[in-house]
């Protein structure tokens, strides 16, 4: 490959990257709604046929914020998961740790969860990102439970669910906390008494 032609795709990555992040910054700063293909060429300051260049149309641009919020999620928990006194309080900090970017990330968490993309989620063709968001949860049961995956989906789901309804106002937020420890508590309580298929992750294991 020529100088100029790594010079070139150099460029480019970093225009994608900028249009990226201008988008996130309005999402954040005015809602998904103030995004427009016409909004991000001022502020970016390339004309609308270049931007379409890198992204075909809006959605395309919100699944590729999407993306980049599921790499900072991963890294997010792990942190969480790591930090955990001991491996049995790992899933009760991740969690926490989601419950805590969702809070603070709206307009990204809308990107990534809300608004419509054209991630494959669950699929051969999930991106790596979102398996490694994912991943995380699971490293939170025993390798020995055979349904670690069903039941990361289902902790995923719940919190998932206190997000949404907390946002909407459907529930009061201000009991996130104990609805936190209702969840996590109903989980490791629910894995007792059945060794075959372990529980939640235990030091030593």
């Amino acid at each position: 490959m020529s100088a100029i032609t790594e010079r070139r795709e150099r460029e480019r990555a970093r225009r994608h990257q900028l249009i990226i992040t201008v988008a996130r910054e309005l999402a954040e700063a005015e809602g998904w709604e103030a995004v427009t293909t016409r909004r991000l060429a001022e502020r970016v300051e390339y004309s609308q046929p270049v931007l379409y260049s890198h992204f075909n149309g809006k959605d395309a641009i919100v699944s590729a914020v999407a993306l980049d919020g599921f790499s900072e999620l991963a890294t997010h928990l792990r942190r969480a998961r790591q930090a955990a006194p001991e491996p049995g309080q790992a899933l009760r900090a991740v969690c926490r740790a989601y419950l805590e970017f969702a809070t603070e990330r709206p307009a990204l968490y809308q990107a990534m969860f809300i608004l419509p993309t054209d991630l494959e989620f669950a699929s051969a063709e999930t991106p790596p990102p979102l398996r490694a968001a994912f991943d995380e949860f699971v490293s939170c049961f025993r390798p020995d439970n055979e349904q670690r995956e069903l039941f990361a989906e289902v902790v995923w789901s719940a919190l998932h669910g206190l997000v949404v309804l907390s946002e909407s106002g459907r529930i009061p937020s201000d009991g996130q906390e104990e609805r936190l420890d209702f969840l996590v508590t109903q989980i490791a309580d629910s894995q007792r008494g059945r060794p075959r298929h372990g529980g939640l992750e235990r030091p030593g294991t």
